[in-house]
This record gives structure tokens, sequence and C-alpha cells, in this order.
């Protein structure tokens, strides 16, 4: 096991419990999806994760090693990248690399080697004299990754870190972690994105108020609930009695409407298409797009807590 947390509680003040007997464990070579809304505890579970948060009860253990703060002989295996972009503005790209690589590696031919295998990682070779005030987000969030892996961490961590960038570069960092992956190194990732967790990982725990309240994989979460086809239908005149009429399907349990688009939830196993075409038809229902959506994680999220997840 590579990371153990059990029974962990942190409080901050004025009493807020940020952690509440948070329990969970990361597998070896696993990709690790900590899921949840904002001030879900994501956060605060990774600091205490990394010795920077002191708690009040429960245990970490690391590479099946007690975790603490001056345990550097497990930090130096472990990579972090913070969400909020952490590098030195007076520093260029490869001097920051070299900064951070340089906190683990002492060597200087081995440390030259690694900035430059990070560097070419996230495609920055042709910005390593540039200083960082003059990267775009998408850029500096690739200079915030290497810094974080450029020694060559077994463990690394991830916490948000897509917030702000564009599609291009949210897909090129989510690459970049699969590879990563696969070169053999376990990852954590939190996000309040479920698509991306949905992509990337191996096995995902779901957070709301410090706690637990889900884990599993993609497929085992997504089969713990009632909910399964939704569809949805943009229709030109919405009106009230179409609720109690598309709700007569079999197995429908949930008709509303969202703005001008009626949405209809069906029980997991039901393929309702053809019986609201076949309403639709002969009713003579005037109507727009059409389309229906297999169950996600924010479906998980909204039958267990009540509500979206990125509320």
């Amino acid at each position: 096991m590579v990371v153990k947390l059990e029974n962990v509680t942190k409080t901050y003040k004025k009493g807020v419990r940020a952690l509440d007997n948070l329990s969970f464990e990361v597998r070896d070579g696993e990709i690790f999806g900590l899921l949840g809304p904002n001030g879900s505890g994501k956060t605060t579970s990774i600091n205490c994760l990394l010795g920077l948060l002191k708690y009040e009860s429960g245990n970490i253990e690391v590479f099946g090693e007690p975790m603490s703060a001056n345990r550097y002989d497990l930090k130096a295996e472990i990579g972090f990248v913070p969400q909020n972009v952490a590098v030195y503005t007076e520093l260029t790209v490869y001097e920051n690399v070299d900064y951070f690589c340089g906190l683990y590696v002492k060597e200087k031919e081995k440390r030259r080697r690694l900035v430059e295998e990070a560097l070419n990682f996230v495609s920055l070779l042709e910005y390593r004299n540039v200083y960082p005030r003059k990267l775009s987000v998408g850029l500096l969030r690739r200079l915030n990754i290497a810094c974080g892996i450029a020694h060559k961490p077994r463990l690394i961590i991830f916490d948000e870190p897509t917030v702000g960038v564009d599609p291009q570069t949210r897909n090129r960092v989510l690459e970049g972690i699969k590879r990563l992956n696969r070169e053999g190194a376990t990852v954590i990732y939190t996000s309040h994105y479920m698509e991306e967790v949905e992509q990337i990982c191996d096995y995902i725990v779901i957070m709301d108020k410090g706690k637990v309240i889900a884990h599993g994989t993609n497929e085992e979460l997504k089969a713990s609930i009632r909910h399964g086809e939704t569809i949805e239908v943009q229709l030109l005149e919405p009106k009230k009695e179409y609720l109690e009429l598309f709700g007569k399907i079999h197995n429908v349990y949930s008709t509303y409407y969202k703005d001008d688009i009626l949405v209809i939830k069906s029980e997991k196993g039901s393929t309702n298409i053809p019986n609201v075409l076949e309403i639709l038809k002969d009713k003579g229902i005037k109507y727009g797009l059409l389309f229906s959506e297999i169950p996600t994680l924010n479906d998980v999220f909204l039958e267990i807590t009540g509500k979206e997840l990125r509320d």
C-alpha cells in the first residue's frame, strides 16, 4: 500500500471540521481519483498527507511508514503539483525546475539530466530561458508540473492541476499524467471535474464535508445507484402536462424542465428513447434536439447527496 489514511480528523478555527474521520487507501501503480466539490476537504487531506498540516486524530502512512512533518526521506519520494502555480518569478523556467529538483537531488550531472527530461516531458525546452511572468496560464501549469516531477518521485500528487486552463492544455496535462503512471508512478489526482476523473482514474473516492461518501471504480460507482438513462428533449412549446405524460413511461422515475428542455430520468437497465419518440409522434409534440446520456459521476453524487457535484 502506497498511502493509507485512517480515521483522520482535522478541525480549523471556529470549529470548522475539514476532515471527519477520513479513511482511504492508495495502491501501488494506480491513478487514484479524489473527487468532490470545492470545500469538500480534498486539499486539506493532501496537505495532511504531505505532513504540511497537523491533525487532531487518526494515522497516515506513506510507503508503509508513519508520515510526519520531519519525514524528509518519505517526502523525497513524493512529487506535489499544487492547485496554485508555485514557482519563482525571478528564476527562469530552467532555473525553477533545477531549484525544485535540487531539493532532492544534489549531484549536479544527475540533476541536469533530470531537469532536461522534465522540461522535455512537458514540452518546455524552447522556453528554458524565459521567465514565468512571460508565460501563458497553460505554460505556467506545465512548468508547475515539471517542478513537481523532475526528481522522479514514486508517488505524484496533482491537486486540481487543470483549473483555469484551455481544453488543449487540459488534454495535454491528462495525457502527461497517464504517461507518468505508465512509467511507474503512483498518482493521486484531486479534482471537482468529474469528466477528468472518469477519463484517467483507476479507483475513485468521492468526498463531501470531509467524509468519504462513495468509493469504487468508475463502473462500480455508477452501478451502485438507481439512476440509468437520462433523456433530454428540447420542446418548442413546453407544457406542464407533458411531465405527467412522460412520467407514465415504464421505469421512468423523474421528469422535470430545465428551461425549455424536458429531462426524463429512468432507472438503470431501461432504454426509453423508442417510447419517448412514440409519444412525441402520437401527440404531435414539436421538438428540436433529443439526446440520451448514460450515468455520470455527477449522477452518483446527486443521488447520494441531493446536490450537483459543482454546487
